[in-house]
């Protein structure tokens, strides 16, 4: 049994063998060929204080963990992607421009935006950066982060 184990992983080598137990994983897929390279979108972000940085994610990563990875938004003010937990803490803005290349906002994404607003006025070029999924289109993508609300600085 252990015998035949190994030998299924040993014909994993080349593309065009059968798919074993190990393939199947969400892990290893041995027919992409896209490099991470290839994945890298380059972005920039103004903070509240007007100072840009350079911010790097990959294509299929949410702008949140572009911006926690980066270190501008803190992880544990936005500990959930889950839209239905969120409190807006990712909210950001996004010039026309690149408002044009995202899909629109779902119902849930205006509802929290909405809520949470101080006016209740929703601010069209806001977004939720747990909402937005980064492509190679976003290439260049400049956003704005707000000043933090009050009870958020110490």
């Amino acid at each position: 049994m252990a015998l035949a184990s190994l030998r299924k992983l040993t014909t994993i080598t080349t593309r065009q063998t059968t798919l074993s137990y190990l393939s199947q994983s969400p892990i290893c897929h041995p027919t992409s060929t896209q490099k991470v390279s290839d994945r890298i979108v380059r972005l920039s972000a103004i903070d509240f204080q007007g100072q840009k940085h350079n911010v790097i994610g990959l294509s299929g990563q949410t702008l949140l963990k572009a911006l926690i990875n980066t270190g501008l938004i803190d992880p544990d003010s936005h500990r959930l992607e889950d839209i239905d937990a969120c409190s807006a803490h990712c909210e950001i803005n996004i010039a026309q421009e690149w408002l044009d290349k995202l899909p629109a906002r779902s119902y849930d994404e205006e509802y929290v935006l909405k809520h949470n607003s101080r006016a209740r006025v929703l601010n069209t070029h806001s977004r939720l950066g747990c909402q937005v999924l980064l492509n190679q289109d976003l290439q260049g993508m400049v956003v704005a982060l707000p000043e933090p609300k009050p009870w958020d600085t110490s």
